[in-house]
């Protein structure tokens, strides 16, 4: 399951960072997301703890590097949301006010 969550902020965080958001979501939508970034980061954490009490020295080392990076990506997430106040109410880094032509 820790896997699952670090795999989900990693690639979370790519998505937010890397692609344009065109539309502001509704604030119940906007609140859910945030909602499960945090429940998902403070899942990784408590995972991540019991995880570190019971493992041997070196043991499980990429284990312990996914969740690094995941819980940087967690708080990633967040500090995108302080980038404006666009990204405050997408959770993405960039803004376009156009909408791409429909196909």
């Amino acid at each position: 399951m820790s896997k699952v969550l670090s795999i989900y902020l990693i690639v979370a965080f790519l998505w937010r960072a890397l692609t344009v958001a065109h539309e502001y979501p509704s604030i119940t939508v906007r609140n859910m997301t945030i909602g499960l970034d945090l429940l998902c980061v403070i899942g990784l954490i408590g995972t991540g703890i019991h995880f570190f009490k019971n493992s041997e020295p070196g043991e499980s080392m990429p284990w312990k590097i996914l969740f690094w990076i995941a819980l940087l990506a967690g708080v990633g997430l967040f500090a995108i949301r302080l980038n404006g106040d666009d990204s405050a109410w997408t959770g993405h880094l960039m803004y376009n006010v156009t909408l791409p032509p429909r196909a």
